[in-house]
């Protein structure tokens, strides 16, 4: 993650369910209780980047707190990311989905769903190529727009790259046509 990352920093924005395995006093305004504690087994959602760092911490040899998998990390959305990778709407999910999932998959140890995760970015990421080498920059409507609009901002960056490398080979290839 880097300091100056505008994507790294809105993914620790999100707020990611999390269960407070002890109880904590004094910090109830963290579920609109100014003044009151906060009970052991109590759910809350908190940003990511508080939630890591509670996740970590531990009081007499026990974990303040349990991170939850997200929503967007659930199995729902999971089993359609294997059934068909492209036909899910990510964007929907969470603007910075594989990224935040990244960071959520590194305090949790959860290897078949960062297994589920690589195998769709891997789907997805040839489907982007695919819309990236269009001539219109995979601006087309129907399926593939739909599918463009589903991306997340990982991906975005990906259809920008490839884009972008497809449009200077062109370039490139007319120019070295053009001096023979």
């Amino acid at each position: 993650m880097s300091y100056y990352s505008i994507s790294a920093i809105l993914t620790s924005a999100q707020k990611v369910p999390c269960t407070f395995d002890l109880p904590i006093p004094n910090r109830g305004f963290l579920d609109d209780n100014p003044g009151g504690d906060i009970a052991a087994h109590t759910p809350l959602p908190l940003p990511l980047y508080l939630a890591e760092l509670l996740a970590v911490q531990q009081l007499d040899n026990r974990p303040l707190l349990t991170l939850d998998l997200p929503s967007s990390l659930q199995p729902r959305v999971l089993n359609a990311l294997k059934a068909d990778a492209k036909s899910v709407d990510l964007r929907g999910q969470e603007v910075y989905f594989f990224e935040g999932a990244a960071r959520v998959l590194e305090l949790l140890e959860e290897e078949e769903v960062g297994d589920g995760l690589c195998e769709a970015f891997k789907k997805r990421a040839a489907e982007i190529a695919d819309h990236a080498r269009n001539a219109r920059g995979g601006t087309s409507s129907g399926e593939g727009g739909e599918f463009l609009r589903g991306l997340d901002e990982w991906e975005r960056g990906l259809f920008r790259a490839a884009h972008d490398s497809s449009k200077a080979v062109r370039m490139w290839m007319g120019e070295v046509k053009g001096a023979k």
